[in-house]
């Protein structure tokens, strides 16, 4: 992985309300704005939000592909989550990850930590979530490209 490169990952998935409902109930979140239509119709947003744990999962789930499938070692950490405009169910997220940040392990050999900076931006464009992520992920052999 090159820092500072920028990886946009593609396709983007559209939300739906059976992923809002799905992920919610199954994760035991009783909020309300994302499970009931007529109390979230009272409330700021007047719709359901999508719930934001969907959210930053979609988006981290985005990148697997691009820039941890088959190197990564564990996932260290999050931070400096935000999630700045709601989701809705219809909208589309777009992910996108650049790496901010890399570093040989001092403690196990043949590894690296990388940090991994992803933005989630709905049809419009607007920023919908910012993540930060830390990740353990093995090196190339000596001498590989990458």
């Amino acid at each position: 992985m090159v820092e500072g490169a920028r990886y946009l990952h593609r396709p983007g998935r559209t939300a739906t309300e059976a992923d809002n409902v799905l992920f919610t109930t199954l994760t035991m979140n009783t909020q309300a704005l994302h499970l009931d239509a007529a109390f979230a119709q009272t409330q700021e947003f007047g719709q359901r939000l999508m719930n934001s744990m969907w959210t930053l999962s979609t988006m981290v789930g985005a990148s697997v592909a691009q820039l941890t499938q088959g190197t990564l070692v564990a996932q260290l950490g999050l931070g400096d989550i935000s999630f700045p405009h709601p989701l809705f169910a219809g909208d589309t997220l777009y992910t996108e990850s650049v790496i901010s940040g890399k570093r040989l392990s001092t403690s196990r050999p043949g590894q690296g930590i990388v940090t991994i900076t992803h933005t989630g931006r709905n049809q419009d464009g607007t920023v919908v979530a910012l993540a930060t992520r830390t990740a353990l992920i093995r090196c190339l052999p000596e001498g590989g490209e990458g």
